[in-house]
C-alpha cells in the first residue's frame, strides 16, 4: 500500500487539493506541491517482477484522517479477498506492507480483528518501548505498562536481539536481520490519540533492523528498521517480513507507468470526481495489458535486451498491444462525428469566473489539548 500524487501545483479552482510530498532530484530536496494524492492498495506477484494487481484506490480529502481512511481501505479489501475465497481459516495471515508515512501501530490496532499482518517500516530517529521485565516478588504499587527505552539511533540502548539471521543476497551481498519481540511505541494523548477514551492501549510487534552488505552507488548502506504487528516471529518468519517488505517497491514501478505511459496526471482536470472517474479508467487499462501478457511479442527498442518469455514488462505489452487490439472484436459502436461546442466569444470577458480554493487540511478540533486539560482541571 502506498500513496502516489496527482500534482495540480497552479489548479487554484480545483477543490480539494492537499500539500503532498514530493522528492527532488539532488538530496535535500524534498518539496511540498499542491495536489491530489491516491492511496493505492495492489496485490504482488511472487518472484521478482513488475506487474501488480490494483485493487483498490482512493482519493484523499482535506477533511480525512488519513490512518482511518487507510484502515477502512483495507477493511474492504480483505473483505473481498475473503468472500471470493482467496483465503480461508488456516491460511497465513494476509501481508500489507506500508513505507515510513504511514502509522502502522495505530493500523495494527484498528485492524486487530482482521487476518493480517502488518509490517512497515520506521524512521531511524524514532523510540521504542521494551516489553516489562517480570516482576520481582514483594514489589508493590501499580504495574509497569513500558520497560527501558530502545533508541533507533543508539546502539547502547539496544539489548541482545531474540533473533539474527543472515541471507546471502545476488544484489545486496549478506544482509543481516536482527529482531527484538514485543517492542512497542509509548503512547500519549496527542494527535491521532486525542480523543481516545480510557487507558492507552499497549500495541506489541517485532522491530527488525536490517542491515545490507552493499547498496548500489552507497559505499556505506544505512540499516533499515522495520516494526510488524506480529509478535514472537521465527527466523524464517523475520526473513519473510524483510524481504516482503523490498518487494513493496514493485508498487513504485506501477505509478511509474501510470503517469509516463498511460497518461494517469496528463489531463488538466479541474473537479476531483472526474479525476476518481480517470484514475479508475487507467486501472482497468492496466487490467487489460496484464490480461494480454501471454498474446504480447517482444517488441523492443534498439538498445533493449530481449525478455525470456513470461517475462515481459508492463511497457513491452504497451508497445505491442496495437497489435492484440487489431485481433479482438469490437465490442462498442462506432463513434458519433460531433462539433465542438462554441464555447465562449473571442474577446469577450468571462464573466462566471470559478471559485479559487485553498489547499491543505480544512479538519479543526472542537478542543485543543490545551483546552482539554483547563477542562480536566
Amino acid at each position: 500500500m502506498d500513496v502516489s500524487p496527482w500534482l495540480r501545483p497552479e489548479a487554484a479552482t480545483s477543490p480539494g487539493r492537499l500539500f503532498c510530498h514530493v522528492y527532488g532530484r539532488g538530496k535535500g530536496q524534498a518539496q511540498m506541491i499542491p495536489g491530489w494524492p491516491y492511496s493505492v492498495i495492489a496485490a504482488l506477484e511472487p518472484g521478482r517482477a513488475s506487474w501488480t494487481t490494483v485493487l483498490d484506490a482512493v482519493r484523499l480529502r482535506p477533511e480525512d484522517d488519513e490512518t482511518e481512511v487507510t484502515a477502512g481501505q483495507v477493511r474492504d479489501v480483505v473483505g473481498r479477498l475473503i468472500a471470493a475465497g482467496h483465503w480461508r481459516d488456516g491460511d497465513p495471515a494476509i501481508l500489507v506492507v506500508f513505507d515510513a508515512g504511514y502509522d502502522v501501530t495505530r493500523l495494527a490496532w484498528l485492524l486487530a480483528d482482521l487476518p493480517v499482518e502488518l509490517p512497515g517500516r520506521l524512521r531511524a530517529d524514532r523510540v521504542m518501548q521494551l516489553p516489562v521485565p517480570p516482576r520481582r516478588p514483594g514489589v508493590m504499587g501499580r504495574p509497569r505498562k513500558h520497560g527501558g527505552e530502545l533508541a533507533l539511533a543508539d546502539p547502547a540502548t539496544w539489548p541482545d536481539p531474540q533473533v539474527t539471521t543472515s541471507t546471502a543476497t545476488s544484489r545486496y551481498g549478506m544482509a543481516t536481520a536482527c529482531a527484538w519481540d514485543r517492542v512497542h511505541p509509548r503512547l500519549t494523548h496527542r494527535a491521532a490519540w486525542l480523543d481516545h477514551e480510557g487507558d492507552l492501549p499497549v500495541i506489541e510487534g517485532t522491530l527488525i533492523r536490517l542491515q545490507a552488505g552493499r547498496l548500489p552507488g552507497d559505499r556505506d548502506p544505512k540499516p533499515v528498521w522495520l516494526w510488524s504487528s506480529r509478535t514472537g516471529a521465527a527466523p524464517h518468519e523475520v526473513d519473510r517480513l524483510w524481504q516482503a517488505f523490498l518487494r513493496r517497491f514493485d508498487l513504485e514501478h506501477t505509478f511509474r507507468l501510470f503517469k509516463q505511459v498511460l497518461g494517469w496526471t496528463a489531463p488538466k482536470i479541474r473537479g476531483p470526481a472526474a479525476a476518481d472517474r480517470w484514475t479508475w479508467l487507467i486501472i482497468a487499462a492496466y487490467t487489460q495489458l496484464r490480461l494480454a501478457r501471454p498474446l504480447a511479442a517482444d517488441i523492443r527498442l534498439p538498445w533493449q535486451r530481449p525478455c525470456a518469455p513470461g517475462r515481459l514488462t508492463p511497457a513491452r505489452v504497451r508497445r505491442d498491444f496495437r497489435n492484440i487490439h487489431a485481433t479482438v472484436p469490437c465490442t462498442a459502436g462506432a463513434p458519433k462525428p460531433g462539433k465542438p461546442g462554441p464555447g465562449r466569444p473571442p474577446g469577450s470577458k468571462n464573466r462566471r469566473p470559478a471559485t479559487r480554493h485553498d489547499v491543505g487540511k480544512t479538519t479543526k478540533r472542537v478542543l485543543t489539548l490545551t483546552a482539554r486539560r483547563e477542562r480536566a482541571g
